[in-house]
């Protein structure tokens, strides 16, 4: 490996190969103007019309990148194929049109990506553009202007983007929309320089590499200073806060964090370090920027995706249709493109030219407290893998009563290990769940939980979160947008958990409640699963500290994008009431488990954790609210 990439190999000549691969392999599926681009499988739930325009826009995104990055230059003849796409897609007399923002509500996220990359490259593009088809492409643009339906999430970018495009062209746009819209952004901000992507418990990918991303892209795009100004150093101060959590996120072998929805755009998750670059920030150097980038891309071109045909389907490595949601379909893995964001920078600038750094986790082990999403990290260098717990995210609010949603309501996730995502992984919760067990085997759902504490004392964290949990009987009607299902619910007891973590090692605290549940006469058992692990190479258990009875592990077929087998192991015990059970759990953890005693009566008890190591951890555990009626 070169000096310059002493961790990954990879240049930027390797992404423009990679960039070229895929550009390649999509325009074998295009329309005979280019503009419909729809690879091959099965139809997104949105109908063929918007795959086609999501294959044409998610790679027009990386067709701009490219161009930009090179000034023009244009081995590939993307311009022409590109410009005959844009005539006939924004053409409502052509056969091959797009469908339009006033048809389908996902048109104005596709209209997004392409406002903004013939902004990227308008003297390249735009420019050139006959009369007719600049009107055409500004009605079309048009058509989001005054729209009282944009959802109150990340999609408020997609319309600051387009109207910013309007305004600098010309066309209409509206200051009620652009500040009403950037307001709403503003109302994302969380703590340490987090977003959240609405007003639900929703942290994940959608963070980086959208909410993050759309504020820098669209503060260079033509005519943005007038709001962008007075704004732009927030943003950069968001995103410097943000940089340093985002990179104890990424395994040594470059694999993200596998949790939360839309995991199909694969190495998009590299996109908020292109933008860290972009921006300048100094919250890390560039060549461990570009290290980051550069690993989560390797990751997944190393592991097969792109695919032999240079295609990117619907799944992690290879196909697997299981990770798509409704809106998923065969163009929209093709946001991947923001993964290559980097290609947008000329090749001398500090991204390109700075050796690579190495991650955090290869350089000491990790430990953090995430306050935002409550998170705790834990990443051990000696395998490379990054743990996360979870007491403060489900994707949902405090109070809801869906079921669990596997891709955010799991009180654990890594870079090495996914969760189940089978119809049972959804409707009965095993992996890094606590559960209530009926009779007839049916698992409790913890959605709406309060987080009681996330904290972190010497080396280590200290997480509690309460539950009013229940069973949910799931309505398979509602689409699915990554968010647990609703249904009918009946509620068994209040259950509080306590997770304690140092190194690979999580002593986990349950305690339950019935707190006059309807349902906790028909509790059988108690249940605590532990990290699923799919194939081999990585090591899980689940040992009884205390109160667990019995023990034993769950075998999945097919259940996780990573391989064909998984293996969950699980604690049960007896449900008794106002008393605690302790486990041990360890994704990797060795030969040697820690070990813990519960002391105190009800009003103050406290626990006393005896790491593998001999350091000792002593804390309180939540005093037990009195009883509520419900």
């Amino acid at each position: 490996m070169s000096e310059l990439s002493a961790y990954t190999g990879w240049t930027r000549e390797d992404f423009t190969a990679l960039a070229d691969r895929m550009l390649l392999g999509a325009r074998r599926h295009a329309s005979p103007s280019h503009s419909l681009i729809t690879p091959p499988g099965a139809p997104g739930g949105y109908g063929t019309a918007v795959d086609g325009l999501e294959g044409f826009a998610r790679t027009f995104l990386l067709a701009g990148f490219r161009l930009a990055g090179e000034q023009g230059a244009d081995p590939l003849n993307l311009l022409e194929r590109y410009a005959r796409g844009l005539a006939a897609g924004a053409d409502p007399a052509s056969a091959e049109r797009w469908v339009t923002p006033h048809e389908h509500p996902q048109a104005k996220v596709e209209a997004a990506s392409i406002a903004l990359i013939l902004d990227l490259t308008r003297p390249y593009l735009w420019d050139r553009l006959d009369d007719r088809v600049r009107e055409q492409l500004v009605a079309y643009f048009a058509q989001v202007v005054g729209d009282p339906t944009y959802p109150n999430t990340n999609w408020v970018w997609f319309r600051v983007v387009v109207e910013q495009f309007l305004a600098s062209v010309g066309g209409p746009w509206s200051r009620t929309d652009m500040e009403s819209d950037l307001a709403a952004h503003d109302a994302f901000v969380r703590a340490d320089g987090w977003y959240c992507d609405g007003e639900e418990r929703n942290y994940d990918h959608y963070c980086g590499w959208a909410l993050h991303l759309y504020p820098i892209l669209w503060s260079r795009m033509t005519g943005a200073e007038e709001y962008a100004a007075s704004r732009l150093p927030a943003y950069k101060a968001h995103l410097d806060r943000f940089l340093p959590d985002a990179l104890r996120l990424i395994g040594a072998d470059g694999s993200p964090l596998i949790q939360g929805r839309s995991l199909t755009y694969r190495f998009a998750a590299a996109a908020p370090f292109w933008v860290g670059a972009m921006a300048g920030t100094e919250a890390a150097d560039p060549g461990l920027l570009r290290r980051a980038a550069a690993g989560i891309v390797k990751h997944f071109a190393d592991h097969g995706a792109p695919d032999a045909e240079d295609l990117l389907t619907i799944g992690w490595f290879h196909p697997w249709r299981r990770l798509a949601q409704r809106y998923s379909g065969p163009g929209s893995p093709y946001w991947a493109a923001k993964g290559l964001l980097g290609l947008a920078l000329p090749a001398d600038h500090p991204v390109w030219t700075s050796p690579e750094q190495p991650l955090p986790v290869e350089q000491a082990d990790q430990l953090a407290v995430i306050a935002a999403p409550g998170w705790a990290v834990s990443a051990t260098r000696d395998d490379g893998v990054v743990r996360v717990y979870n007491h403060g995210t489900d994707h949902a609010r405090p109070g809801d009563q869906t079921g669990d949603s596997p891709l955010y309501a799991r009180f654990g996730y890594s870079t090495a290990t996914a969760p189940l995502l089978s119809e049972e992984g959804w409707d009965a919760p095993l992996d890094q769940a606590v559960v209530l067990l009926d009779a007839d085997g049916r698992a409790t759902h913890r959605t709406g939980f309060r987080t009681l504490r996330v904290s972190e004392v010497a080396d280590v964290a200290m997480l509690a979160s309460r539950a009013r949990c229940r069973w949910v009987e799931p309505d398979r009607s509602v689409p699915d947008h990554g968010s647990g299902r609703p249904g009918a619910t009946r509620e068994a007891a209040t259950v509080t958990t306590v997770s304690i973590v140092r190194g690979a090692w999580e002593v986990r605290c349950v305690h339950l409640a019935p707190d006059g549940a309807a349902g906790w006469a028909d509790v059988v058992a108690l249940r605590v699963g532990g990290w699923p692990v799919t194939g081999g190479g990585h090591t899980t258990r689940a040992l009884n500290l205390q109160g667990f009875t019995e023990s034993g592990s769950h075998e999945a077929e097919d259940a996780t994008p990573l391989g064909p087998r998984t293996t969950t192991p699980w604690l049960r015990g007896t449900p008794r009431p106002h008393t605690w059970y302790v486990a041990a759990l360890a994704l990797n953890g060795g030969p040697h488990p820690p070990r813990a005693v519960v002391a105190g009566g009800p009003e103050s008890p406290e626990i006393t954790v005896t790491w593998p190591d001999g350091a000792t951890t002593t804390t309180a555990l939540p005093v037990t609210p009195a009883p509520t009626k419900h």
